[in-house]
């Protein structure tokens, strides 16, 4: 029996890992579960799952909870993210959005737990150093996203095998073919319609402006060991081909599937092996039929190549660009900024930012506010 601490387990992949856990009793128990305010949800999941821990934003909710479920450990903030990561389990899920979720998986790898990974930012900002404790502690860090879990399937049996280049699929989002004055017309309903995945909102305006494929890069380069200029994205409309690796005799492989996270979610889990499931398979003379690849448009698109700019310049400049555009984003969300403005303002930002190298938690932390901050400055 493998024991389970999911943080966000309200969220998009949170529920879907849960879904995964349902359907394997015999096989998951859940001891953590962590999300925000989502206060109903997580109540109906504490009823189903029985963890011993549970974590919320607010203090009045923690307080609420421990009324309602008074054999239940309940905490709160940072310090019981912290605590939760530093618990007694034998995987930790990380669905956390944004920054927030790079704090608990470092702690969790200090202590030398093992992580499947769902939040990017984790990496995006702090790549080296969490990579570092990794290979000091011997953790596994298995990939949840869809594309890394695809690079990670792709390189099992070629241990050791050169790689020529990993091709990163992306749908290209809502706005494909878009130029750059119709995406200063881009209304916020519009950016949150996703022509292909299911998604919370923050990853959802990631992907129509890109950016989400930027902090892919980033990503893949510190799970795989890869130089970004390696990586090469290919828009890929159908999300058919979920990524790519390309090996120094020319052979590519490929991993294939429907648009769903149950997938890497479960094999994430399962590791090495590979669970049944129930969902619907790929249809190969049928959504599989006629698949398609392009290069993405880098002039419209300006989040893709600033991304390569941040983690080619390292140091702190790949936690200011994730700062910036989490600041961004969540403006966006509120109306209060137009869609271009994100990507215009990250690199206004990336111009401006003093670096730090020689890394150290404290430094991208303080990368990652004093962006924010010239976001909040600006608008």
């Amino acid at each position: 029996m493998k024991k389970i601490a999911i943080l966000g387990s309200t969220g998009s992949i949170g529920t879907q890992a849960l879904d995964m856990v349902a359907r394997n009793p015999e096989r998951f128990q859940v001891t953590v579960l962590a999300c925000g305010r989502n206060l109903q949800l997580l109540c109906q999941q504490i009823e189903a799952f029985r963890p011993e821990l549970a974590v919320v934003e607010r203090e009045e909710d923690a307080r609420t909870l421990a009324a309602r479920y008074p054999k239940l450990e309940v905490l709160w903030g940072m310090e019981g993210l912290i605590t939760a990561a530093e618990s007694q389990y034998d995987l930790l899920l990380n669905a956390l959005v944004g920054m927030m979720g790079l704090i608990p998986t470092y702690r969790a790898v200090c202590r030398g737990r093992d992580i499947a990974l769902a939040n990017k930012e984790t990496l995006v900002a702090g790549g080296q150093l969490v990579m570092e404790m990794v290979a000091s502690n011997q953790v596994q860090l298995l990939p949840v996203d869809s594309e890394h879990s695809a690079i990670f399937q792709c390189l099992q049996g070629n241990k050791d095998q050169k790689i020529r280049r990993i091709y990163l699929t992306a749908s290209g989002g809502p706005f494909r073919g878009w130029n750059l004055e119709q995406l200063e017309q881009v209304s916020l309903e519009q950016a949150l319609k996703h022509p292909n995945w299911t998604m919370g909102s923050k990853i959802t305006i990631d992907s129509a402006t890109m950016m989400n494929k930027g902090l892919e890069v980033i990503e893949a380069k510190w799970l795989f060991d890869v130089e970004p200029t390696d990586i090469q994205i290919a828009v890929h409309p159908q999300s058919v081909v979920h990524s790519m690796v390309e090996y120094q005799d020319g052979s590519i492989l490929a991993q294939l599937g429907a648009p769903d996270m149950r997938v890497p979610i479960s094999y994430a889990f399962s590791y090495p092996d590979r669970l049944e499931n129930t969902l619907e398979p790929l249809d190969l003379f049928g959504l599989g039929s006629q698949l398609s690849f392009e290069r993405p448009d880098m002039e419209v698109f300006r989040t893709i190549p600033l991304a390569y700019e941040a983690i080619e310049k390292g140091g702190t400049y790949p936690a200011a660009m994730n700062g910036a555009n989490e600041a961004l984003v969540q403006l966006f969300l509120q109306r209060k900024i137009k869609f271009t403005d994100i990507q215009n303002t990250i690199e206004r930002i990336l111009n401006d930012h003093v670096p730090v190298y020689n890394l150290k938690l404290e430094d991208v932390l303080e990368a990652d506010r004093s962006a924010r901050q010239m976001v909040q400055d600006l608008f």
